[in-house]
């Protein structure tokens, strides 16, 4: 089948050219509107409903009002001198509440952005009092925006609000300041901006850079970018419209992720086919370029092929996760690659096809047999000292893999203690109990639906209010309906904090379930108790997808490599390699800078990223060596020959993709995400597939594909009748 797909590609260059053009143009275009339309705005509704956390969430939306994709931002508001807030002061807070409840805030528009293509996120906050500080020297506003945090345009609306804001009080002489989540994530992305886009343009230049150090190629650095980036924009707007189609909500986050994938992986399988390409064109340079262009492709494509599948088992997996944000990037994913896979089946080989040897020019390497390099005597010294190399990456992985003692997991968000909003928030606190911006809440309704009357409540809340880190529990209020009730409290620590989640999670649930009146359930609800049940759910799914990704990757390696021992060493490698880098992003984050501990979602992250795309390199060593097997000779030539014509795509590939993935370090609280991907990417292509793997190949020889061994290889068939000129 993939000869048949990469054949039909080069017969009908031109077409495949045109088409994915065409596409990868229309869907880019097309994809933002699309995302705009499936993308789900709020965290809490990707948690399962079980979950007390989503059971309040339903209660505050049926009764109370609240908006699902709703997000609050606290408004300080004080006098510029420092005064006490005077009654005439206190006035003007009202009437300016007032004025900007009633006022829409307008999204700005970039110039010459196609409106239709952007959602429009414009809208009229809800104002609201929500506090003074004890010593009058502020007040605090509640403002209700809709949308989620993380989403450009909404951030962009709230600055437009913090502006007309800031106006609006400056007049009567009083100054304001902004926090909450959606205050922070703004604030936090400002800050980021200038290095966001300076590490995107250090992306594309390392992979430019890389290209013509390595084929001395304008064609060959330029035309892998392009082409990823045509499959990039149709793999984009074919994973919202699925999700559309389908009515899979994504998360915020889940575009600028694909796009970090696929550059990856993308540049990582077309420059698997530039390297056989230009090995193939050096060893036959009587064949013309477009049957070299089908025999290559067909060759690596089954490779590609594998690799990819793998990437879409072990994302594929996350559909069995309870956390919805996961089950929807999971498949998200996996279309994704497949498109990529598409494209590099099709669109890279009919670009070999119509470009023939002009793709290296001007080198003139094709011209002259290669000269033994690094590579070659790197495969050298892998089969001549087989054990050597194999116990000094097996101390190396250990070493690191060592750092994962006393691991611990961080629920916290991470924001930036340097931002306006932080400062914010420090001065609330100083007056304040610091969860004051943001409350947990104590949800309570009856049994049989009937009123709850909140003169019933006051045990409760003086059960509440004993709780330890409970600065302060306001009353009761009932909703307009009569028949719910809630009760706010305002711990005394950071709301994002995890010493705030584990209050919500434990002591106040306990104390809510205990002192509960009899014939009502009491629900605990607010972003700490929302993040504490995402992170039950999370250690839930870790022990349901590991496994179930790991026999998925088993599966395809033994479908690839028709061999029972191969697969076993190969998983082996990589669980070794995703040990040690979770080992060392605890040595460097918990241990040396004495953090906290790892994002909790790190230990997914990392067995989905580095085991599924680290295995792609090993994937491709191991189908060369066994290649080389299959020809005459000793195993330990084999494997030499092996590392020595794939090295310098794997260590090229390698260094693409942890690029990529170091560029994440631009983006807010992605620091931890972004080292571990980028170490782990470059364990598995410099020591798992160019140490480990070969060093075992070696001493294991053809034993290495038990119970089979590899067949004679094919009798080479003599070039048909030149039909095409030599490009």
């Amino acid at each position: 089948m993939i000869r048949a797909l990469t054949g039909l590609a080069v017969r009908h260059a031109w077409k495949v050219i045109a088409v994915w053009a065409v596409l990868g143009m229309a869907l880019a275009g097309l994809s933002p509107l699309l995302f705009a339309r499936v993308t789900q705005s709020g965290t809490a509704d990707f948690l399962p409903a079980g979950y007390d956390s989503a059971a309040a969430l339903r209660i505050a939306e049926q009764h109370f009002g609240v908006r699902s994709d709703a997000t609050t931002v606290t408004v300080l508001v004080a006098r510029t001198d420092g005064a006490p807030l005077t009654d005439a002061d206190r006035q003007r807070i009202a009437a300016g509440a007032a004025e900007l409840g009633g006022r829409r805030v307008v999204m700005p528009r970039k110039k010459d952005e196609p409106a239709f293509l952007l959602p429009d996120r414009s809208q009229t906050p809800r104002v609201a009092a929500v506090a003074s500080a004890p010593d009058g020297s502020f007040e605090l506003l509640g403002v209700e925006l809709a949308g989620n945090a993380a989403e450009e345009g909404v951030q962009d609306v709230y600055r437009a609000f913090r502006d007309s804001a800031r106006a609006e009080f400056a007049e009567s002489g009083l100054r304001t300041g902004f926090t909450g989540g959606l205050a922070e994530a703004a604030d936090t992305a400002d800050a980021h901006r200038t290095a966001t886009t300076v590490g995107g343009i250090l992306v594309v230049a390392l992979i430019v850079l890389l290209n013509v150090l390595v084929f001395r190629s304008v064609l060959a650095a330029a035309l892998p970018l392009l082409a990823v980036t045509l499959i990039g924009g149709a793999a984009s707007g074919a994973v919202a419209g699925a999700a559309a189609l389908t009515g899979l909500d994504l998360d915020a986050s889940t575009p600028s992720l694909i796009s970090v994938v696929l550059l990856g992986i993308g540049i990582d399988y077309l420059l698997f086919l530039l390297f056989r390409f230009r090995e193939h064109l050096r060893a036959r340079p009587e064949q013309p370029a477009r049957q070299a262009a089908a025999e290559v492709s067909a060759r690596v494509g089954g490779a590609i092929a594998s690799a990819a599948l793998t990437i879409v088992a072990a994302f594929a997996t996350l559909g069995v996760a309870s956390f919805g944000q996961f089950r929807s990037l999971g498949p998200a994913i996996a279309v994704a690659v497949l498109v990529m896979l598409a494209g590099s089946l099709t669109l890279m080989p009919a670009l070999l096809a119509v470009c023939g040897r002009r793709m290296f020019w001007p080198s003139r390497a094709l011209r002259r047999p290669p000269r033994e390099g690094v590579a070659a005597r790197w495969g050298a010294l892998v089969t001549r000292r087989p054990a050597a190399v194999l116990a000094a990456s097996v101390v190396l992985l250990g070493a690191l893999a060592a750092g994962a003692a006393g691991i611990r997991m961080d629920y916290g968000l991470g924001g930036d203690s340097s931002t306006p909003s932080a400062a914010t928030a420090v001065e609330i606190a100083r007056a304040l109990p610091a969860g004051v911006s943001d409350p947990i809440s104590v949800y309570v309704t009856a049994k049989d639906g009937a009123a709850v009357d909140p003169g019933r409540l006051d045990g409760l809340a003086r059960a509440l209010a004993g709780v330890d880190g409970v600065g302060q529990v306001a009353p009761a209020v009932p909703s307009a309906d009569g028949r719910a009730a809630r009760i706010d409290l305002y711990p005394s620590a950071d709301p994002q904090s995890e010493r705030v989640r584990e209050l919500a999670a434990g002591p106040v649930r306990a104390a809510a379930a205990a002192h509960a009146p009899p014939g009502t359930l009491a629900r605990v609800g607010g972003s700490a108790a929302v993040f504490a049940d995402i992170s039950a759910a999370v250690d839930h799914d870790l022990a349901v997808v590991f496994p179930v990704a790991a026999a998925l990757i088993a599966l395809i390696l033994l479908l690839l490599l028709r061999s029972l021992l191969a697969p076993a060493v190969l998983l082996l490698a990589v669980g070794l390699g995703f040990a040690a880098t979770l080992g060392a992003a605890t040595l460097v984050f918990q241990h040396l800078l004495d953090g906290p501990g790892v994002a909790f979602t790190l230990p997914l992250v990392l067995f989905l990223f580095v085991v599924a795309l680290g295995t792609d390199y090993n994937i491709l060593i191991t189908d060369r060596i066994r290649e080389e097997m299959r020809r005459p000779g000793p195993p330990r030539a084999a494997v030499a020959r092996a590392v020595r014509h794939t090295a310098p795509a794997v260590a090229t590939a390698g260094l693409v993709l942890a690029g990529s993935f170091a560029s994440l370090a631009a983006s807010p609280g992605s620091e931890q995400i972004s080292f571990a991907l980028t170490l782990g990417i470059l364990l598995s292509a410099l020591v798992l597939s160019l140490a480990l793997v070969p060093a075992l190949a070696t001493l294991l020889g053809r034993t290495l594909w038990w119970p089979l061994r590899p067949g004679p290889a094919p009798v080479p068939v003599a070039p048909t009748p030149e039909r095409h000129p030599v490009s």
